[in-house]
């Protein structure tokens, strides 16, 4: 009988390795903790995010939509559960659709120019890809006093046009997309690759 013919299925196994190499190789995850490679993020909670939003807003309303961009780009929400990061998301699309088409490309250039500008606008793709992501879920705001009520006969006083709610979230859609087109004629492809390499998430 040879000696491949001796070879069963029970011995081909992994038994006949009795050292842990592992233990002995000095950059297994055995010999340190992995999670020190990342250093710690602080835990933004609800509370820090709407003081945010009112803190953005003011600005807006002072007409300083450079400064509000600049706050929620210099704050981004890592370390949270995904109702607050979807809260500080609307706060970025609230100031973004703020802001006019003509200032978009001046705004991004003096933001890059500045310390740290490069990673804010990395900061900036992250937010436009979310928002990409959750366009479905984008509304556009609603007047006061809009609620429709249904009549006695069942129909309601108003009905909307077909596909209109598919054109708000087109418009917001076509922001995001400005945007992105901005940042990457100002940062280069260069931000979309960090922004997909990132191990932190928004």
């Amino acid at each position: 009988m040879s000696i491949i013919q001796q070879h069963t299925a029970s011995s081909l196994t992994d038994a006949w390795r009795t050292i842990n190499i592992d233990a002995l190789d000095p950059d297994s995850s055995q010999n340190f903790d992995t999670s020190t490679l990342h250093p710690p993020l602080p835990e933004i909670s609800d509370a820090d995010v709407r003081q945010l939003k009112e803190g953005v807003r003011q600005l807006l309303r002072g007409g300083d939509a450079e400064g509000a961009l600049r706050g929620c780009l210099e704050s981004p929400v890592y370390n949270s559960d995904e109702a607050t990061k979807d809260a500080h998301l609307q706060t970025v699309l609230e100031v973004l659709q703020s802001i006019k088409a003509s200032e978009m490309t001046p705004m991004l250039q003096r933001i890059y120019a500045s310390e740290g500008g490069s990673e804010l606008l990395d900061v900036l793709t992250k937010y436009l890809y979310k928002g990409m992501s959750a366009s479905s879920g984008l509304k556009a705001p609603t007047r006061a006093g809009s609620n429709v009520t249904p009549q006695a006969t069942g129909f309601s006083q108003m009905s909307g046009r077909p596909g209109a709610a598919n054109e708000s979230t087109g418009a917001a859609m076509s922001v995001l997309l400005s945007w992105h087109e901005k940042v990457v004629d100002v940062a280069g492809l260069g931000s979309i690759g960090r922004c997909m390499t990132d191990w932190r998430k928004v």
